[in-house]
């Protein structure tokens, strides 16, 4: 392996090579592309704008119709703007050398922490001085994003009925996601660092296994420490949507542990459901209340159906186990890169190498690679999605799980068509009306089989 990752260091070693200008390139590409992609759905929903689908003239009216195109091109209009505005940040950050200007100042803060706390002397070095990093270019970072989010909470979402947030609540939830982020982020990301020096070359062994192995912490932790932050989730009641879901998952051997119903409605009226449980154990479902308030019993039941489909299917492992293939193979061309003098000269790093670094800027290089496997990943999802959906139907509930998608596109103000094209790059999850139109497929089949 050794000798592996060192042809591919060679490869990638060009001296002199200006890898600023080649992540600009890919920056300004990934910007163009996402732009293009924004204005092929405008076009498309201004040119269907007063349009309901025929899928759908019977189960939502005109005005709501109306009212869901808007807010989806307010939305493209909006992540439009943002993206400008991350382009600019971006540019920014490379044309005035912000990364080792904030890695210089990392070390100055290191140095004079440990002058003023001699006792914490053995708090030193090139993983601190990257933790220190993490903090300051990570809460510049959020301080930047702070109009943007402001903006879509209390403007664009205000405007449409979904936010239910106040100023108290966003500013509360922000510091929590803070103090989240250095309780969990800082220990992680000192252990990866950490891998990656000591194991030299095979590191992306020891890595990997690492990521996995926090992955399934992150499950396990999430729903009893870091969700209850945010969210309160209390036990669904007696009654007959409990009774419902309990046969449903004893019918399918889904092994129910806990049924919560989550309070959505604080933060936002948009409906969902999910479960939650380690791929071999026990599972947690949690549904939103905006979604119990909006739907029947056989509805949401069936909403569950299809979630349970993708735990039959194994459509999480499978998920999984692409992913830590994926994550296994990044940080195998990462290895070709961890130690690449030209790389991070280009970018004013002359002296030292940090490792952090060379991570944040192989994302850049890799970002085109990263796109065509986004689109991979999304065909993939979409094709589960309908095999969680033909699942569902074969329990019987077509008619409860298309009344179903169709109140939670209505309620959630989705839009009523997309372009082809803005649907297989940006969506994970069919269209409602593909749903619907394979939905009937498979109705229109049985039938013809009975």
């Amino acid at each position: 392996m050794g000798s592996f990752i060192q042809s591919i260091t060679s490869f990638f070693e060009i001296p002199g090579f200006n890898w600023k200008l080649l992540i600009l390139g890919f920056t300004a590409a990934n910007f163009v592309f996402d732009s293009y992609l924004s204005l092929r759905q405008i076009k498309h929903l201004k040119a269907t704008h007063d349009k309901v689908p025929v899928e759908l003239q019977e189960k939502i009216d005109a005005k709501t119709a109306l009212k869901s195109q808007d807010y989806s091109l307010s939305k493209l209009k909006f992540s439009m703007f943002s993206g400008i505005y991350s382009l600019i940040q971006d540019v920014l950050v490379m044309k005035y050398d912000i990364l080792p200007i904030v890695w210089s100042k990392s070390f100055e803060i290191m140095i004079k922490f440990n002058e003023k706390l001699p006792l914490f002397n053995f708090m030193s070095g090139s993983i601190t001085q990257s933790l220190i990093f993490f903090g300051q270019f990570g809460l510049l970072r959020l301080l930047l994003s702070l109009p943007i989010s402001y903006y879509q909470n209390f403007v664009l979402e205000e405007k449409f009925g979904f936010n239910k947030l106040t100023f108290k609540l966003w500013i509360t939830d922000m510091l929590k996601e803070i103090a989240v982020s250095v309780i969990l982020g800082f220990p992680f990301l000192a252990i990866f660092l950490k891998i990656i020096d000591y194991f030299g070359d095979n590191f992306m062994f020891y890595a990997s296994s690492f990521l996995f192995i926090f992955q399934i912490f992150i499950v396990i932790v999430y729903p009893k420490f870091i969700q209850p932050l945010f969210n309160k989730l209390t036990p669904l009641e007696n009654g007959d949507l409990k009774s419902s879901i309990e046969k449903l998952a004893a019918d399918n051997k889904f092994p129910l542990d806990k049924l919560y119903v989550i309070d959505g409605s604080k933060r936002s009226s948009h409906s969902n459901a999910y479960f939650l449980g380690l791929p071999w154990g026990p599972k947690q479902i949690v549904i939103y209340d905006t979604l119990i308030e909006h739907s029947s019993v056989p509805e949401t039941t069936a909403v569950l159906g299809h979630e349970i489909g993708h735990w039959a299917l194994s459509h999480t492992t499978k998920m999984l186990l692409i992913s830590q293939v994926h994550t296994f193979a990044i940080l195998t061309l990462f290895a070709g890169f961890v130690k690449n003098n030209s790389l991070y000269q280009s970018f004013g790093f002359y002296k030292d190498q940090p490792i952090l670094i060379g991570f944040i800027l192989f994302g850049d290089i890799l970002s085109p690679l990263d796109a065509f496997i986004t689109f991979l990943m999304n065909l993939l999802s979409r094709k589960y999605e309908y095999q969680a959906d033909e699942y569902s139907v074969n329990l019987g509930y077509a008619k409860e799980l298309s009344n179903a998608l169709i109140i939670l596109h209505k309620e959630n103000l989705s839009s009523m068509s997309v372009d082809w094209l803005y649907s297989a790059y940006q969506y994970n999850h069919p269209h409602l009306t593909e749903r619907l139109r394979a939905i009937n497929k498979l109705v229109a089949n049985e039938k013809k089989q009975e």
